[in-house]
């Protein structure tokens, strides 16, 4: 460990820090995250994460703005043109896919308390949101509210997401899940219709 009183050298400190609080979520979940133990895990003094995050808040904050990231880059890549209310279900396939593959980050995402203020994480979050909006107006030209259209869809499928998780929905059998999640979008989508009816 480096000597807190001499020079600091540490390359890239603060993707050394989410780089440790990443690992110590998927080993630990949120629970046992402290700048300290990021610190201990980054191989840096206890005091140098403070260099880039103010308290654990913004620690999390960063963690679920890289999060977000990641979850757009997911979901992109599983239908990069989606247009069709199948093309949509295939999307909230993924978005479950990803909560299960990274139950803590998920959770970090979501669930845990993350500074309203922090601007990477506020422009993070409006991306998504933004392309699920996006999705929407594809697949419903015609929708008659398409932002609350996509409220829906996006909580639908993440409801979906914390049911699989907290193991109220059977996670086990990945082809069970995507079928689960296929049929719960396009029941939704088809019961409501387009415009909301």
């Amino acid at each position: 460990m480096p000597n807190p009183s001499g020079p600091y050298h540490h390359g890239d400190l603060r993707a050394g820090c989410l780089r440790a609080a990443r690992e110590l979520l998927e080993e630990d979940g949120s629970a046992g995250l402290s700048l300290r133990a990021v610190a201990r895990r980054a191989g840096v003094s206890p005091t140098a994460p403070y260099r880039h995050y103010a308290d654990r808040e913004a620690l999390l904050s960063a963690v679920a703005a890289e999060g977000y990231a990641e979850l757009a880059g997911f979901l992109a890549a599983a239908h990069p043109a989606p247009a069709t209310p199948d093309d949509l279900a295939a999307v909230g396939v993924a978005y479950v896919r990803f909560a299960l593959a990274h139950p803590a980050l998920f959770r970090v995402m979501f669930a845990e308390p993350c500074d309203p203020a922090d601007e990477e994480r506020a422009a993070a979050t409006a991306a998504v949101s933004a392309y699920v909006t996006t999705l929407v107006q594809h697949a419903f030209p015609g929708a008659a509210d398409p932002d609350a259209l996509a409220t829906a869809v996006w909580a639908l499928v993440h409801g979906l997401a914390f049911l699989h998780l907290d193991g109220k929905l059977d996670a086990a059998d990945p082809d069970a899940v995507d079928a689960r999640v296929r049929a719960a979008v396009r029941a939704a989508l088809t019961t409501a219709g387009p415009d909301g009816t």
